[in-house]
């Protein structure tokens, strides 16, 4: 009999922000899949025989989507009941719908199970509402990590900088250059505040805030790295410093 496939969102990265079910499903699985992105305190709560690293592979390269999308049919044909867990929502920018499509090409049955993403989660933490009555009525996800596969970026700066409303970037610290540079250009204002918010809900979590002029300075003096979420627009301007509150 084909076992079962969860692809399950493990939230922003605090254990205590994962859901009930998630929860119960990742204690009931023959085999957790994991990468990176879930919290390490979380991982590290499932026993080493049942979980397996798909985030990476001897001699430091990753697992391909592919390979990883073989194995979970691969599981499911033994029988197994399978999460796929993954940082934040399975479906924010995850991959979740291919592996529902692989999977369902497959005959093999699917559960999603929608996971707190970091997208609102992080910003949240450090006090950054994505809306806000005075200064966003809207709110856009972007992703700052394109399919490399692409001829040319498929994200419209322009029209995004014509609406007036927050810009969330997921996987976006090492194009931040790039895409600042290309809001300006769309005739974004230079001074609109932007924030940077590292390992969000993470023990170690930390935000720098800036402006689109300078905020990749601002990273590069911080060390900001991946993962990280930027958000642009009024809302970041919201953001008090440690140094702030003091």
């Amino acid at each position: 009999m084909t076992g079962t496939v969860y692809l399950v969102g493990s939230g922003p990265g605090d254990p205590e922000l994962l859901t009930v079910k998630a929860r119960r499903l990742i204690e009931e699985a023959d085999i957790v899949l994991h990468d990176k992105l879930p919290g390490p305190e979380i991982i590290e709560s499932i026993p080493e025989g049942k979980r397996e690293d798909v985030g990476k592979r001897a001699g430091g390269e990753r697992t391909s989507q592919e390979e990883i999308n073989e194995r979970l049919a691969e599981l499911a044909r033994e029988g197994k009941r399978v999460v796929r867990l993954k940082g934040g929502d399975p479906f924010v920018f995850g991959r979740g719908g291919e592996e529902l499509e692989y999977l369902h090409e497959r005959g093999i049955a699917v559960d999603v199970v929608p996971g707190i993403t970091s997208a609102i989660a992080a910003p949240a933490v450090f006090g950054i509402p994505v809306t806000h009555r005075d200064h966003a009525s809207s709110v856009s996800f972007v992703t700052g990590h394109e399919d490399p596969t692409k001829a040319e970026s498929a994200v419209d700066w322009e029209a995004l900088a014509a609406t007036g409303g927050t810009i969330v970037v997921l996987m976006g610290v090492g194009k931040l250059p790039e895409y600042t540079r290309a809001l300006r250009e769309a005739g974004m204002d230079p001074g609109t505040p932007v924030a940077l918010v590292e390992r969000g809900t993470w023990p170690d979590g930390r935000a720098v805030a800036g402006t689109l002029d300078t905020i990749v300075s601002v990273r590069d003096e911080a060390g900001i790295e991946p993962p990280a979420v930027t958000v642009i627009g009024g809302v970041a301007g919201l953001y008090e410093s440690p140094e702030g509150q003091e």
